[in-house]
């Protein structure tokens, strides 16, 4: 409990899926495979999801049965088809719009805390804040009236200790009468909301879809969504937001910069969540044999998904034990789960933990933690300190000489943040001119706070001034400084202002926005040996990949081609470090590749990494048009042309998670219409260069105009970038 993903780091590194003896779990770490779990209903069941931890014993039974005890399916552990026909009934209040009507509420509820403790110089934020106000806006949200809140406060932590702990035989008892009264007593307020049913609330909204549906909304099914719906709806988002202060707080370079700028809230509130979500692990049933992570798994097996281990996975996340409120990709936590059973209040939470963060940063922004000893309750899904101390000097509050700061507040983004919060300030420490048309970029922070590391073949994106274009730059230097970024910009004949930009207006001390690192062009560093291609600029990242495979002792080959030495960067540099490994090819001196000898002559094992201009790339894929697609990766520089309403056809798009079905016509992109539906998708680029924009097909046929996904990766039809990439036939299913 004290730190779950680096306790499993031993896993996520050698033995990702384990059996666990102890718990009679198989136990999943890694991110990909818990995500693959999550998204396939038809061979994992979610019924296990509320299963008791420690089994009940006879006296426990018979004390949940003096209570008429009767929990059943929910939301959380139910299997399709039921479960999406509820979903559908159920998820109006849950939308990004149905949750702003409760802004005024939460902020109002908030400020008023604050207020009891703002000039005592010494809080427990949790006991003080954030464990009333999330259970207050979740009885709120449920349509629980005030005098009912408080014996049910009282009662929402024993369902967690009973379903998820391990309690001794003394404290089960305890327990099993405190989750009697809970459910007894919810039971008795559902009854009032019966007699009300037009009254605001998420149950009062579940009982009006009965009357409409009666033999999907049923009434046992309503009284324990009751009981559920109340922890799911509070210890998640109380324990999440301790998480989230106590890092921020435990990184003050983090804290000031939110501080300074409020717009970074939305981004630093995924990124807590990533790397200290309050949901460990969540589990399913393996309803056949089964095969994860390499690993067979017999039918009826009981898999425990560690979402947090999850989250810290190096293979996913860029520099993953990092804090980086800046993440590009933080959104893409496993913290809410994922797929059909994904948490529905996860925009109700962001809400909540944004104005939490807001108001504290606002009028606290010298606040520090306490000395303490962090506790947390013995459980194996829920995580938050029990306490969180923190101290300031209340003569420095801001409201004192600024008071104006107690009406301000930010705008709330319910869903992804936008782009602008994950970009990060760099200056251009160095600019090195390699040839006329070539140079190199060395880029420190503006802050002076150390920089994320990275892996060979990641690049940046770079914001190209008041020219309103992003472009991607691959780095060219070493992934474990944290200092340093470097990057080589090509001056492109027919430049649209990127690279122009870059060339002729940037200067030595200027500072830009950029974001990443992030990498679609990784170094397959499992091979036996490596061949590297690289053509004229594309021999940044491959430069990054010929110093990681020296490093490993990795066995690889770089070969090296231009028109001639002074359209040819970092030669030196290169034959001083590869020597023998190291290849040149340059055209005017008769040096021409015979890449067809070449590869003909690579060991079958051997994986290819190519990366330059588009000829070049043409040619390595005509000549390995044979070879399995795993073996050869590719990168290039320019995506397809843009859009020809004239030479495209519309095609429709069937949303299998959102139940919605989409036209995407032929003056128009599939992220279009997705944003036109309120479907949260990141971008960037819009060109297919970034591979932000990258959703799940589940069936149909893609025509793929990017230029990030590798050969094989086309072939499987299984991914696209929405920005660009079109249908080949009339539709596609999409996981979304």
């Amino acid at each position: 409990m004290a730190d779950p993903p680096a306790y499993l780091k031993w896993s996520r590194e050698q033995e990702p899926v384990f059996y666990s003896p102890e718990l009679d779990y198989w136990v999943v770490t890694r991110y990909e495979d818990i995500k693959a779990v999550f998204r396939d209903v038809a061979r994992f069941s979610p019924a296990n999801a509320l299963e008791k931890i420690t089994p009940s014993n006879e006296a426990v039974q018979r004390v949940l049965a003096s209570y008429g005890y009767a929990m059943n399916r929910t939301l959380v552990n139910e299997d399709e088809p039921a479960h999406t026909a509820r979903r559908r009934l159920l998820i109006e209040p849950f939308t990004p719009d149905a949750v702003r009507v409760h802004e005024p509420m939460v902020r109002q509820l908030t400020r008023r805390y604050v207020d009891q403790f703002i000039n005592s110089g010494r809080a427990d934020l949790v006991d003080q804040l954030l464990w009333e106000v999330p259970l207050t806006i979740a009885l709120h949200f449920l349509g629980v009236e005030e005098d009912d809140m408080p014996l049910l406060r009282r009662y929402s932590i024993a369902h967690t200790v009973n379903t998820w702990g391990r309690p001794d035989a003394d404290e089960q008892i305890r327990v099993a009468h405190a989750v009697g009264n809970f459910w007894r007593y919810s039971g008795e307020i559902l009854d009032k909301m019966r007699a009300n049913p037009e009254a605001p609330g998420w149950m009062q909204f579940g009982i009006r879809m009965q009357r409409e549906h009666p033999d999907v909304v049923t009434d046992s099914y309503l009284h324990s969504m009751m009981m559920a719906g109340l922890v799911a709806a509070h210890e998640t988002t109380a324990n999440a937001s301790a998480n989230a202060m106590r890092l921020l707080l435990q990184h003050p370079d983090a804290w000031s910069q939110i501080c300074a700028d409020p717009s970074l809230i939305p981004n630093a509130v995924e990124e807590c969540l990533r790397f200290s979500g309050s949901i460990i692990a969540w589990r399913r049933i393996a309803l056949s044999e089964v095969t994860v992570g390499g690993i067979t798994l017999p039918a009826g097996s009981k898999i425990m998904l560690v979402m947090t281990s999850g989250n810290h996975d190096d293979a996913y996340f860029n520099d993953a034990d990092l804090l980086d409120i800046h993440r590009e990709n933080a959104a893409d936590h496993l913290s809410f789960g994922y797929g059909s059973h994904q948490c529905m209040g996860k925009n109700l939470a962001r809400m909540e933990m944004q104005i939490f963060i807001e108001e504290l940063s606002r009028r606290l922004p010298h606040m520090r933690l306490a000395a303490q000893e962090f506790e947390y309750l013995k459980n194996m899904s829920f995580r938050g300190p029990e306490h969180l101390w923190v101290e300031w000097e209340p003569l420095d509050n801001p409201e004192r000489t600024s008071p104006e700061c107690l009406t301000q507040h930010q705008t709330l983004s319910i869903g992804r943040a936008a782009p602008a919060a994950q970009t990060r300030e760099l200056r251009v420490q160095h600019r090195i001119q390699h040839s006329e048309r070539i140079i190199e970029l060395v880029l420190e922070s503006a802050n002076g706070r150390p920089l994320p590391r990275w892996q060979a073949g990641a690049h940046i994106d770079i914001e190209c001034g008041d020219t309103g274009l992003t472009r991607p730059y691959s780095l060219c230097g070493d992934p474990d400084n944290p200092h340093q970024l470097r990057v080589a910009v090509l001056l492109e004949d027919a430049s649209r202002g990127g690279s122009s930009w870059i060339h002729h207006t940037l200067k030595r001390g200027d500072v830009i926005r950029a974001r990443g690192p992030r990498n679609h062009f990784r170094l397959d560093e499992r091979a036996p040996s490596v061949l590297l291609i690289a053509g004229g600029i594309g021999i940044t990242p491959i430069m990054s990949m010929a110093r990681r495979c020296k490093q490993l002792g990795l066995p690889y080959q770089l070969h090296y081609s231009g028109r001639s030495v002074t359209e040819m960067a970092f030669i030196d540099e290169l034959e001083a470090a590869h020597e023998t490994n190291l290849h040149l090819h340059v055209s005017d001196q008769g040096q021409r590749a015979d890449y067809a000898a070449i590869l003909a002559a690579t060991d079958p094992a051997t994986v290819v990494h190519v990366c330059g201009p588009a000829n070049l790339i043409n040619h390595i894929e005509r000549l390995t048009a044979q070879w399995p697609g795993q073996r050869v990766r590719l990168e290039r520089f320019q995506a397809q042309a843009a859009l020809d309403p004239s030479q495209e056809r519309a095609f429709e798009v069937v949303l299998k998670d959102s139940g919605l079905t989409l036209q995407v016509p032929a003056d128009g992109t599939l992220l279009e219409a997705l944003r036109s539906a309120n479907i949260d998708v990141p971008s960037d680029c819009c060109e297919g260069l970034c591979g932000s924009c990258e959703v799940r097909v589940l069936d149909g046929e893609v025509d793929h105009r990017d230029i990030v996904l590798t050969r094989e990766e086309r072939q499987q039809h299984a991914r696209m970038m929405s920005c660009c990439s079109r249908a080949m036939g009339k539709q596609l299913v999409l996981e979304l």
